[in-house]
């Protein structure tokens, strides 16, 4: 495995992938954290999903692709329950910012002059989504379990003195990684001389 960064287009250097014997296999060493000590628990976390960044993505990737493959049409249907839910919000949101009182005027003169309507769009909407429910689990399933999975290895995964030396020599260009854009994006700074 390579152990330069690559530079993509837009300045984010992606770290190289880390071998699987050192990931998983032989060399790696696994323990369960000091859970009362958080701030020591936190930096191992950290250091190991920007050491492992590449490793966390491609593993993200394959669980993902696992989960669709087991079930690609709820995964499909979850995906784009999931894409117009979040469109409506987005709309919803924009919508009641945009023009509030004209729109709610509108629709409370609807919902007074076709109750049955609105009790019928109601129903509607909801066996819609109570029949989306389990599609939309298990597209969440198929993003969140890869993030699990990652969390749950940053945390057991001992740094041996080859990944601490490669990780205080990476930590110079750490905001250009996309693991550290994400963290950052999160409020999670880590200083690396500390």
């Amino acid at each position: 495995m390579s152990s330069s960064a690559t530079k993509t287009d837009n300045g984010i250097e992606l770290s190289p992938l880390r071998s699987l014997d050192d990931f998983l296999l032989e060399s790696a060493r696994f323990q369960v954290p000091n859970l009362k000590n958080f701030e020591k628990w936190g930096k191992m976390v950290v250091q190991n999903l920007l050491y492992y960044q590449t490793n966390y993505f491609i593993l993200g990737l394959v669980i993902f692709t696992i989960v669709g493959v087991i079930h690609p049409t709820q995964m499909l249907v979850g995906l784009i329950s999931f894409a117009v839910g979040v469109a409506g919000v987005v709309v919803g949101v924009v919508g009641v910012v945009g023009d509030a009182s004209d729109a709610h005027s509108q629709i409370t003169s609807f919902k007074q002059s076709h109750p049955l309507i609105c009790l019928a769009i109601f129903l509607a909407a909801f066996y819609l989504l109570f029949q989306l429910v389990g599609s939309l689990l298990v597209f969440l399933l198929g993003i969140l379990l890869p993030i699990a999975v990652s969390f749950v290895h940053a945390s057991l995964r001992l740094r041996n003195l080859k990944n601490k030396i490669v990780n205080k020599m990476e930590m110079v260009g750490l905001k250009k990684t996309p693991m550290g854009v994400i963290l950052e994006t999160f409020g999670i700074e880590y200083t690396p001389f500390q």
